[in-house]
């Protein structure tokens, strides 16, 4: 999902006078105001390598607590650059997710052909000269393609840019903010809201495309204490769920939407992590517009084991307060 922020006038034209002179080694760039700007351009004072240039130039301005963007200049040849995200562990939790969620506007506004790289780094010592050469050792590992695979691969990667991939369709929730969801996943949220037999649609996000997809429900869960078992005990989830059930001898089907984000899923990339929250309001977004469907109770858990039936009905039928009485005081003496 992308924030809706923009590239300002000042970074289009810094990284212009980037492009057209070679003079400069990189620029840094940050988010201030709700939109990508200009921090710094990076010019040596002489010729030097690129591994002398990072340690003299940008070992400096990197900081173990605030994110950046850094476009560098590491190829003599068209696309000469890189982009990298850095985002550290201890930056602040909204910086992080912005900067996050930002990262492919930022090339696509420069123009994505500039760039032959781009990756996503959490700590310093991953923007120092022997970074840059365990990045390029563990890219090199990759199995090399054919020349038909490069250019599918290409392709596919234009249209996941586009919002346009196979399957997939981008959905406008606002003026600058469009979010690509599997058009299964989108066929399923419709059939649910519809009335249709389905009683459960259950949604992940594919790290890769930044994507909402559909996760494969075998089972239609009767219960809560069922639908908990369907639920991943690894990975977050977008669940929602038609809870038909009997209270007070009446008969209703009220539609739950689950957000579950499991402790143990603290060991994956810190993107994919991010992804998460600032899909959330995406996706219920999506599942209104596009499918009617309006959740009548929500529930955000770390684990999905924390939901309980009991907890459910307590919410959807809360117990109606008995009211005391109001008892005048007695008057001293009495």
């Amino acid at each position: 999902m992308q924030s809706g922020i923009s590239a300002s006038k000042e970074l289009v034209s810094q990284f212009n006078d980037l492009l057209s002179s070679d003079k400069h080694f990189g620029l840094l760039v940050t988010i201030a105001s709700e939109q990508l700007r200009p921090l710094q351009l990076l010019t040596p004072s002489s010729p030097a390598s690129f591994e002398s240039n990072v340690e003299s130039l940008l070992g400096p301005q990197i900081k173990p607590n605030e994110a950046l963007y850094v476009i560098l200049r590491r190829h003599p040849s068209a696309p000469a650059f890189v982009a990298v995200t850095y985002v550290p562990d201890t930056a602040p939790v909204r910086q992080k997710m912005l900067f996050a969620s930002t990262r492919l506007t930022l090339v696509r506004e420069l123009g994505s052909e500039h760039f032959r790289d781009t990756f996503f780094a959490t700590m310093p010592e991953e923007l120092s000269a022997a970074g840059f050469k365990k990045h390029d050792a563990h890219s090199a590992l990759e199995a090399p393609l054919t020349e038909e695979e490069r250019s599918l691969g290409e392709v596919r990667r234009a249209e996941q840019e586009a919002g346009m991939g196979t399957g997939t369709r981008e959905i406008h929730l606002s003026k600058n903010l469009a979010t690509p969801i599997a058009e299964d996943a989108l066929q399923a949220l419709k059939d649910l809201g519809a009335g249709d037999k389905r009683t459960l649609v259950m949604l992940k996000i594919n790290p890769e495309s930044e994507s909402v997809e559909l996760v494969p429900d075998h089972s239609a869960p009767t219960s809560i204490p069922e639908l908990v078992q369907t639920i991943s005990a690894t990975e977050p989830r977008f669940t929602f769920y038609r809870f038909t059930h009997t209270h007070n001898d009446s008969e209703s089907s009220p539609l739950l939407f689950l957000y579950t984000c499991p402790t143990n899923f603290s060991t994956k990339a810190i993107k994919f992590r991010m992804m998460y929250p600032l899909m959330k309001r995406a996706v219920l977004t999506i599942a209104e517009k596009e499918a009617g469907l309006q959740p009548d109770k929500k529930f955000e858990v770390e684990d999905a084991s924390e939901i309980t039936e009991e907890g459910v009905m307590e919410e959807l039928h809360p117990r109606a307060e008995v009211k005391k009485g109001f008892n005048r005081p007695k008057r001293p003496g009495r």
